[in-house]
This record gives structure tokens, C-alpha cells and sequence, in this order.
């Protein structure tokens, strides 16, 4: 009984044993493939995505000032801790931050409590009464309202309504101080006692300064310091994944190198007719497919020279598994350049030029596998 065909894409397959067992395990074979080809795809893109990310930083001028050369330089040897690490330290840094700024906000809550204290700041302890005062024309004037009780309140708050550092705080004390001046006359008393608690306010205010200053600066080296961190944890992260991806597909590569092996062993003989084909087929490829397909010659045929300037093709001499290899590499080369001449039109002029240049290394292969052919042809004389 004659063993059963079956094609595995384009290849005529011998199933020794009758039954589907081998295309379904094939079939299975090259699903695995492609969802594990398309989660690398994934993962390759974040990568991609990634480092063209950094590449329009560089460009934009992220890296100038000095940042480059940090990277380059202080950090290129230091040890990156991990991505989760710094995220960590991140969370430690800011909960340290937010003590000291609360220091600070204690030590101004004691110049503002020696503000409020003065005997002419009463007229700024509350809102301003604008209905009761007949101030119609206040709101007019003023834009935002501000006076000591509200600054207390979002001094004590604990959302996000609160002050989140001191210099938040002293601007609100001055607008308290520069309303009263705007929109009262500077003969008024209470322009007056504005200007004048303002003026002590400045005083004790430039006593804390350097703590404020000192306190941002820090905060700032910090953050520099930690956004060059994570850029380096991350980058490491996605060399690591760039890595990965390499011997994964490599592994991928590998099985399916395995796959075609055995679904070659298993091709059917390959006709005469079907040999000749082939052969023509070799000369309409472009120099570098030629160059592919006598790749696949060599890989069978170790004293084959696919490189030499002068080949000697026999299509005859070739193992089933080579004909094969190269009847599918022809396949895929004249598919593509089907499509691609479909959609360039009728353009062909402008590519007689690269037409004419690749003709001597394709007459070379024509001419090899024809007279190949004529010799194989030719009767033993009598």
C-alpha cells in the first residue's frame, strides 16, 4: 500500500502510517511558533519604544548640561539597583523630605505666630467682611482673598488642600498684607499697619530663607539623582530584556530549523519536470537570492563553494532535502517580487539599470545549471 500525501504549506509530505497524526503535529508545532513569536514581537517593541524614547531625549536636549557625560562617566561603573529598588528608595526619600518640610513649616509657624500677635494684625485675623463693610466694589479689586485663620486651616489640613511646602505659605502671608495695601489708601490706617507687618514679616522671613534654599536644593540634587537612577535601572531592565529576546529567538530560529528538517526528510521524491522548473526558476532570482540559494547547496555539500565567481550547479546531484529547501526559498523570492512589481506598476524603466547589473552573476548561474543540463542530455556516442 502506498503511503499517504499530505502538504505542510507547500510541501508534499509522506505520512508513513496513513493517518494525520503527523500534520496535526506539525500543525500544533507551528501554532506554538507563532504565539511565541508574536509575544517576542511584544516585548520587542516595549524595547524599541524604550530606546527611541531616549534617543528624542538625547535630541531634544535632555542630556545636555552636563547629564550625558554624569551617565557616561560617575554612573557607567556604579552598580544600578533594580527598578523596584529605586521605586523603594523613591518612597523613602520623599517620606524623609516631607519631615523636614514639616520642620520647616514648624519653624514658620513661629514667625507667623509672632505676626499674628502684633497688636495691628487684628484686622487680618478673619475675612474680610465684604456685606457687612458695604465693600461693594471689593471683589472687583481684589482676586483672591486671603487672611491668617484660612492660611491656619491649610496649614492643618492633611489632604491635598493643604500647603505642600513653606514658600507656599509665605506668598499667601504676603498677598494677606499686599490686599489690605491695594485696596485700601495709603493714608488708611489699616494700609499702614499692612505695610508695616509686612515689612517685619520680611525680616524674620529672611532669617529662615537660607534653611528654605538649602531644603529645595536638595530636594532638586535628589531628584536629579533619582531620575538618573531609574533611567539606568530601566535601561539595564530592557538590555536584560533585549538579551532575553535574543536567545529566545535564537531558540525559535533553532526549532525551527528542527521543524523544516524533519518535514524535508519526509518530501516526496522530486520529478524531473519539477527539477527543471527549479532550475529555471534559480535564474530569474536576484544576486543576493542566488547567493541564498547556493547557501543551501553548501549546506549539504561541504566541498561546494557557493562564493567561487564561477559555480558548476548540478540539480540532479542535489539531495531531496536540498531540491526542497530551494524550491521553497524560490517560492517566497518570486512571491515577493510579484507583489512588489504590482505595486510599483508599470515602472519598470527605472529599474532596468539594477536590471542590467545583476545579469552577469545570474547568466553565471543560468549558464551552469544549462549546461549541466546539455551534458546529462547528451547520448553516449556509438
Amino acid at each position: 500500500m502506498e503511503p499517504s500525501v499530505f502538504y505542510f504549506g507547500n510541501l508534499p509530505v509522506r505520512n508513513s502510517d496513513g493517518n494525520d497524526a503527523d500534520t496535526e503535529g506539525f500543525k500544533h508545532s507551528v501554532d506554538e511558533i507563532f504565539e511565541k513569536v508574536d509575544e517576542l514581537e511584544q516585548r520587542m517593541n516595549e524595547v524599541e519604544q524604550f530606546y527611541l524614547g531616549i534617543s528624542k531625549k538625547k535630541q531634544s536636549g535632555f542630556s545636555k548640561g552636563g547629564g550625558s557625560s554624569i551617565v557616561k562617566d560617575k554612573d557607567k561603573e556604579r552598580h544600578v539597583p533594580s527598578i523596584r529598588k529605586q521605586q523603594q528608595d523613591a518612597w523613602k526619600r520623599d517620606a524623609a523630605a516631607a519631615k523636614r518640610m514639616q520642620e520647616l513649616m514648624r519653624q514658620f509657624g513661629t514667625i507667623l505666630c509672632e505676626i499674628t500677635q502684633h497688636q495691628w494684625a487684628w484686622p487680618f485675623m478673619q475675612p474680610v467682611d465684604v456685606k457687612g463693610l458695604r465693600l461693594h466694589d471689593y471683589y472687583e479689586v481684589i482676586d483672591k482673598p486671603m487672611d491668617f485663620s484660612t492660611i491656619k486651616n491649610q496649614m492643618e489640613a492633611k489632604d491635598d488642600t493643604g500647603y505642600k511646602n513653606v514658600r507656599e505659605i509665605s506668598a499667601d502671608v504676603r498677598l494677606v498684607f499686599k490686599n489690605a495695601m491695594k485696596y485700601n489708601d495709603e493714608r488708611s490706617d489699616v494700609h499702614v499697619m499692612a505695610k508695616t507687618l509686612l515689612g517685619k514679616f520680611e525680616e524674620k522671613w529672611l532669617k529662615l530663607l537660607p534653611k528654605v534654599t538649602e531644603e529645595e536644593k536638595r530636594r532638586e540634587d535628589e531628584e536629579v539623582e533619582a531620575k538618573l537612577d531609574m533611567q539606568l535601572a530601566q535601561e539595564a531592565a530592557h538590555a536584560k530584556m533585549a538579551r532575553d529576546l535574543s536567545n529566545e529567538l535564537y531558540e525559535v530560529d533553532m526549532h525551527l530549523e528542527e521543524l523544516r528538517d524533519i518535514v524535508v526528510q519526509k518530501c516526496r521524491k522530486m520529478s524531473t519536470e519539477e527539477k527543471r522548473k527549479l532550475g529555471v526558476a534559480l535564474t530569474k532570482l536576484s544576486p543576493e537570492d542566488l547567493t541564498k540559494a547556493l547557501e543551501i547547496v553548501a549546506r549539504n555539500n561541504p566541498g561546494f563553494q557557493a562564493k567561487a565567481e564561477e559555480v558548476d550547479l548540478d540539480i540532479d546531484a542535489q539531495t531531496e532535502s536540498t531540491l526542497w529547501r530551494l524550491k521553497l526559498l524560490v517560492k517566497d523570492v518570486l512571491e515577493v517580487q510579484g507583489k512588489s512589481a504590482a505595486s510599483t506598476g508599470g515602472n519598470n524603466n527605472k529599474n532596468n539599470k539594477n536590471t542590467s547589473n545583476n545579469n552577469k552573476r545570474k547568466r553565471e548561474i543560468c549558464d551552469a545549471i544549462a549546461k549541466t543540463a546539455k551534458k546529462r542530455s547528451k547520448k553516449p556516442s556509438s
